[in-house]
């Protein structure tokens, strides 16, 4: 068995990530303005769309389904691989997302797009999509360089100060799932 030389990183890795989700009153104001906007785009009976590649692929993945199933709003995600490869093959890798979402989207809906650099042209053509159908809302997600392209193009807009990929992808799923278990709560609440 080889020998780890420096077991203290996962310590070191563990606490920078924690320290990246330590959020600021800002960020604590807009995820609750995300969720007031996803319950306002349910009861207008408009869904979600949520798109990333790679990492942020299959967070869009996991928040789709805990949208629909437990805070009950409609959220698609576009990662069947036949779509995927239709619309890349048909239209470039660059413009699928964008495809998709003309293809799929609906004024009203909301867009949450998440790329960990803010610069994956599909998904900064997928936001201008958005913007085309005249969707409610576009959200972003992303991190490194703080004036990446797609922190430019949402009206809220989320972003991790790190240059570490599974920092930031880490810190995304997890506002964005504090957003699905506020919803949760909410609705809970206001059964009782």
């Amino acid at each position: 068995m080889m020998k780890i030389n420096n077991p203290e990183f996962i310590q070191s890795f563990l606490k920078d990530t924690s320290d990246h989700m330590q959020i600021s009153d800002t960020i604590h104001s807009d995820l609750v303005k995300l969720a007031e906007l996803l319950l306002m785009c349910s009861s207008d009976n408009k869904k979600v769309i949520i798109a990333g590649n790679g990492a942020s692929s299959s967070i869009s993945s996991h928040i789709s389904i805990d949208l629909t199933k437990g805070a009950g709003i409609k959220c698609i995600n576009f990662n069947e691989p036949n779509l995927i490869t239709c619309f890349s093959n048909d239209y470039g890798y660059k413009r699928w997302v964008e495809k998709a979402v003309k293809a799929y989207g609906d004024p009203g809906d909301v867009f949450i797009a998440i790329s960990s650099s803010g610069q994956s042209e599909n998904i900064l053509n997928g936001c201008s999509a958005a913007r085309g159908k005249k969707f409610q809302s576009v959200i972003t997600l992303s991190g490194f360089n703080e004036n990446n392209p797609l922190r430019q193009l949402g009206d809220i807009n989320f972003w991790v100060d790190s240059n570490n990929y599974n920092v930031i992808e880490n810190v995304h799923q997890i506002w964005l799932l504090s957003v699905v278990e506020l919803i949760i709560n909410e609705k809970k609440s206001m059964q009782e």
